[in-house]
């Protein structure tokens, strides 16, 4: 619970304040001062009778009833402080810094949940243990620096490590990103990183609040209000961007289908990202990049221009942008020789616009307004400007500072000189603007920035699917084994039909004369498969292109000796592009739902897309065109395109289906067959679990 004594105390005790800045004890009461908090600032020391010009209390008895404690004392002692000064004191708030709690130790969690049950016990708001602090612009209760510049539209920043987030604030200050708060949660035994969201969302105003949300998060405790609380702001006006470390590792149990194999954890975080419109960023640079371009006017469009006074940075920036889909339009003609009249000799204008090493404050001036008067095609404008030593660098950036102000294109500030050109790029910091000193960075923040979808409808799509079938075919399943077992071919056609998903007719026997009947009835060529062993191609289960009843007839021979085959599966063989859909259930998130390019692409290139259900149209369609073999979907060199909309609907048909159907924990459409007018399913296995 996040209260007015944790957000605005009319007074603060430090239980463990010092005179010792180097220490947290002091550097908290260090950092209260400096930033001017405006209540009664009191202290605990029992060896001190003066901590930093405040008169220190040599016990908590002594202390008058206080709003907020900041716990800086060894482990051991916090929970008998927590449970005296809320019994005591009236204290409502508590920071706990120190560590060796649940992080540590069994011992640490028993201590941890003592705080928590007299925090839950007396109604008290709880950050930490094991945290650098909380720092608002009321209160720098926090022990560490830097202390970022802050004002009420900075960023909100929130974290789940102390020292993580000390080093992307290091990276933001350089950048001139400012802030509004900064939460370092730590163990996050009360108020975690979805707390703080669902705080700031249910108390959102427009007028008031920060528009823009960082997350460092190590662990998604509650991905349901992660989820629910970022897309509410997103859909009110705020931008959310996030890393999320520790994703790397898949499930700890081996996973037995291409989809369980390539659905790991970060699969997960990706489609909860994805669904929420969370900007998801890899480093502490590409987080506070993405930062400072949350602070700039929003625009829509891709065109870009560049103007540099070095070519080599125009070039890189001009590659990384086009690399991230994005475009640098050339500029010819009349408008060409026009700007180029109005420059210096030997400069280039065909985009980027090199101004020359000799450039000064006017050209640069001269460029950016031909590019917001006279490119309508262009979206937002990037300046290159360091120093080659030939120009005042003041004079260049109080012109850029005029024309970031006065245009109404976003202007994309990028500064590299900040050694050569430290004081000029302070001053223009201190007006206001931010910094992108390196343009390839930049040009990947944007990438993630215009690839991530707007929030997703969370209404789950029933059109065409029939769930109670559904409910009555997984009800009767009755699979053996605590890993649950794959269902039999006849009951995989079964819950696909009632999910409305197209398949191919097929006919399963252990019989020679059953399938050779079907194979003739259905007409030749047709594709013979083993049931029984999981992965088919890997033990020569699959004969395609079948012509004649003589083949089929030592197909079958030949599969029913394979280690393990109960049966084989004859098909109608069709042709097409190779889709694969697939999906794995996730604890805490639900169904991770893939798609991509099918057969064995899906091992070899692991191509694929990740949501999570249940999905949107959008949603589908989002994850259809982020392949990066897509231009092979859409039709490419002469070939024709699939059907995107039946590819679409199957995916969100399956969705649906596994809203309704839980016990489905791993599952494999692959391959699909795709032209202009079908998506069939042509092969799937899915396994079912059930805990009792």
């Amino acid at each position: 619970m996040i209260n007015r004594q944790l957000l605005e105390p009319e007074s603060i005790v430090v239980i463990g304040g010092s005179n010792n800045i180097h220490k947290p004890g002091g550097a908290v009461v260090r950092n209260l001062l400096s930033g001017g908090y405006q209540g009664v600032l009191r202290i605990v020391n029992p060896k001190e009778d003066e901590v930093q010009g405040i008169k220190a209390f040599h016990d908590a008895k002594e202390v008058p009833p206080t709003d907020l404690a900041i716990l800086v004392v060894a482990a051991k002692f916090c929970p008998q402080y927590v449970e005296y000064l809320a019994a005591e004191k009236n204290v409502r708030a508590f920071i706990i810094i120190s560590a060796g709690f649940s992080e540590e130790t069994h011992e640490g969690a028993l201590l941890e949940q003592q705080i928590l049950d007299s925090c839950e016990k007396y109604g008290c708001a709880l950050i930490g243990p094991n945290c650098i602090g909380l720092l608002t612009r009321t209160h720098h209760s926090v022990f560490t620096k830097p202390i970022p510049q802050l004002n009420p539209k900075g960023v909100d920043f929130i974290s789940g490590s102390g020292a993580t987030a000390v080093f992307i604030l290091e990276s933001a200050v350089t950048k001139g990103l400012p802030f509004n708060s900064v939460w370092s949660v730590g163990n996050g035994k009360q108020i975690g990183i979805e707390a703080v969201l669902e705080y700031m969302d249910e108390h959102f105003d427009a007028e008031r609040d920060s528009l823009v949300k960082l997350l460092y998060i190590e662990n998604i405790a509650d991905p349901d209000k992660l989820l629910f609380h970022a897309t509410s702001l997103i859909r009110k006006g705020c931008r959310i961007a996030a890393i999320k470390a520790g994703s790397s590792q898949a499930g700890s149990r081996a996973a037995s289908s291409h989809t369980g194999a390539m659905a790991s954890s970060d699969s997960a975080v990706e489609a909860l990202f994805r669904k929420a419109g969370i900007v998801r960023c890899f480093s502490r640079e590409e987080l506070t990049t993405v930062g400072c371009i949350f602070t700039l006017p929003r625009f829509n469009g891709k065109n870009f221009a560049i103007i540099t006074h070095a070519g080599g940075p125009g070039v890189m920036l001009t590659d990384a942008l086009s690399k991230g889909g994005m475009n640098v339009p050339a500029l010819t003609g009349e408008a060409a020789e026009q700007l180029k009249a109005q420059l210096l000799p030997g400069s280039s204008v065909a985009n980027p616009i090199d101004i020359l090493a000799t450039g000064t404050a006017q050209h640069l001036g001269i460029a950016i307004d031909f590019c917001e008067h006279h490119m309508p095609d262009i979206d937002a404008i990037m300046v290159i400007f360091g120093t080659p030593g030939l120009v005042k660098l003041f004079e260049v950036y109080d012109v850029l500072d005029k024309k970031i102000k006065e245009c109404r294109k976003p202007i994309f500030p990028i500064l590299p000189s900040v050694s050569t050109a430290g004081p000029e790029v302070q001053e223009f910091l201190k007006r206001g603007h931010v910094n992108f000193s390196d343009e390839v960075t930049l040009a990947t923040a944007l990438t993630q920035i215009m690839k991530t979808p707007a929030p997703a409808d969370q209404n789950v799509v029933i059109n065409g699917v029939d769930v109670p079938r559904i409910r009555k075919i997984i009800d009767g399943i009755n699979p053996e084994g605590a890993e649950g077992a794959y269902i039999t071919p006849d009951l995989v056609h079964q819950l696909l039909a009632a999910a409305g998903i197209p398949t191919v007719p097929e006919f399963v026997s252990s019989q020679k004369e059953e399938v050779l009947a079907f194979a003739e009835k259905t007409g030749f060529p047709v594709v013979a498969k083993v049931v029984g062993p999981v992965h088919k191609s890997d033990v020569g289960g699959v004969a395609l292109n079948i012509r004649s009843r003589e083949v089929l007839s030592a197909e079958f021979d030949r599969m029913m000796q394979i280690p393990d085959a109960t049966a084989v599966m004859v098909q109608k063989m069709i042709r097409g592009t190779e889709l694969f859909i697939g999906a794995k259930y996730e604890e805490r998130f639900g169904h991770v739902v893939l798609c991509g390019l099918g057969g064995i692409f899906v091992e070899v290139l692991k191509d694929v897309s990740s949501g999570l259900a249940p999905l949107s149209y959008e949603e589908a369609y989002s994850m259809i065109h982020s392949l990066r073999g897509y231009k092979i979907l859409k039709g490419t060199r002469g070939q024709r395109g699939i059907n995107e909309r039946k590819y679409a609907e199957i995916i969100v048909r399956l969705s649906t289906l596994l809203r309704f159907a839980t016990e489905i924990k791993e599952m494999d459409i692959n391959p699909l067959l795709a032209d202009e007018q079908d998506v069939i399913a042509v092969d799937a296995r899915i396994r079912v679990e059930k805990r009792s």
